[in-house]
């Protein structure tokens, strides 16, 4: 039997058990009957305090819900399941055989060796979390990974379910239920995938949920991290301003390790490196082309080239706030316009219709001095709008106008609009 075994309240235990005596094939061919007995904290079966928690022979079961010995007896096979476990079934247990009749009765006595002839059932509320290796995942880039996830499974009837999580796409598992040396019981789970760069520090976890009769399971994990080796990726210049209009040059790049990385600054048109660490200041005089070269042991990568106009982010700060003041002085001007446009339109129209209201008052006074001078004209004679008055001014006649109008009615019209 196992030295111990750890069971769940609420679930089941299974005691793996096997054993042997001499002439075992002898007293079985002459035993009618065959019994398996399991005791509780002694050995002793007749003593008084002795406590029977099972006995094959007569169906005892004391203490427990339900026992039930899987194993075949004639097979040396003791193999038995405790259901329903709780706390205050933690203790020793000891085996005792019995073939009958008077054939061998005996207790597997620890007076020799504890560890090999008793079992101790350690209960427990919550399950250990589950077993994840390599437990230091150290690797480089492009590896096939290989991580097994274990949970213990105390009771095979109702194992523990193994998941994943945080896993990558391309990841692929298998779980099975699996025999350990000492004969218990484990659910292993298999995961296989290839890493990349992206899969750094990325933390894999695995959880085991064990079913119970109880109203909640019980879930436990474990999570491992991943440690990847790979050369310098995604390498590129940051440009930003600095002190007045020079701008700092920054080579950012991904990489494992990183702390031994080593930057490289050339400048376009140039063999030679201007320059070595990961930052760089420019004037604004030192306008060009630049790119910068990552390396770590493991490889190195080049940026692409990062242009210096000679601007500092503050200069286009500068031009963007006066351009941008501008636009608010041009707004400005033109809403003052359009409101100067609209107030001299209310004016120019008062003006036009007093000009108007004036029009009608000479009108109306030359109609009544044509109506002194005795001489009758139809309303519809007088054509107002037609008068130019630029010439009525001369002291001249239009052909036009003789036409229609005598002569004093003429000098009439002339002094009215004098």
């Amino acid at each position: 039997m196992p030295r111990t075994v750890t069971a769940l309240t609420g679930s089941c235990v299974q005691i793996p058990c096997t054993f042997d005596i001499s002439d075992f094939e002898d007293k079985r061919k002459r035993a009618e009957s065959i019994y398996g007995i399991w005791t509780k904290t002694k050995s002793q079966f007749a003593e008084k305090d002795g406590f029977i928690a099972f006995n094959s022979s007569e169906n005892i079961i004391r203490g427990f819900s339900d026992i039930q010995m899987t194993g075949n007896l004639s097979e040396r096979n003791c193999t038995t399941v405790f259901y329903n476990i709780m706390m205050n079934h933690s203790d020793i247990y000891y085996f005792r055989l019995e073939m009958k009749p008077n054939v061998f009765e005996a207790t597997f006595n620890p007076s020799t060796d504890v560890t090999k002839k008793t079992v101790r059932i350690n209960v427990t509320d919550s399950p250990e979390p589950p077993e994840l290796k390599p437990n230091d995942l150290t690797v480089m880039e492009e590896t096939t990974v290989n991580l097994i996830c274990s949970a213990e499974a105390p009771c095979p009837k109702q194992p523990p379910t193994i998941s994943w999580s945080n896993i990558p796409k391309s990841a692929h598992n298998t779980t099975q239920l699996q025999e350990k040396p000492d004969k218990t019981q484990s659910v292993v789970s298999k995961l296989t995938f290839k890493v990349s760069y992206k899969d750094h520090k990325r933390n894999i976890t695995c959880t085991a949920t064990y079913p119970r009769n109880t109203p909640d399971a019980s879930t436990v994990e474990t999570v491992v991290m991943l440690q990847l080796l790979f050369p310098p990726k995604e390498t590129h210049v940051i440009i930003t301003p600095s002190v007045g209009t020079n701008v700092t040059l920054t080579c950012k790049s991904h990489a494992s390790p990183s702390n031994d990385l080593n930057y490289t600054w050339y400048k376009h048109g140039e063999e030679t490196p201007i320059a070595w660490g990961m930052k760089i200041n420019l004037t604004q005089t030192q306008t060009g082309s630049y790119l910068c070269i990552a390396q770590n042991k493991y490889g190195n990568q080049s940026s692409e080239e990062a242009q210096h106009t000679g601007w500092s982010g503050l200069s286009h700060l500068v031009i963007f706030g006066c351009t941008e003041g501008l636009l608010t002085f041009l707004l400005l001007s033109a809403v003052f316009f359009y409101t100067m446009r609209k107030k001299a339109s209310r004016q120019a129209h008062v003006i036009g219709s007093d000009q108007d209201r004036n029009r009608n008052t000479m009108a109306i006074n030359s109609a009544t001095a044509i109506s002194k001078n005795g001489e009758e004209k139809e309303t519809d004679d007088l054509h107002y709008g037609e008068i130019d008055f630029s010439k009525l001014q001369t002291g001249h006649k239009t052909e036009e106008y003789s036409n229609n109008v005598s002569e004093t009615e003429y000098s009439e019209l002339q002094v009215t609009q004098r």
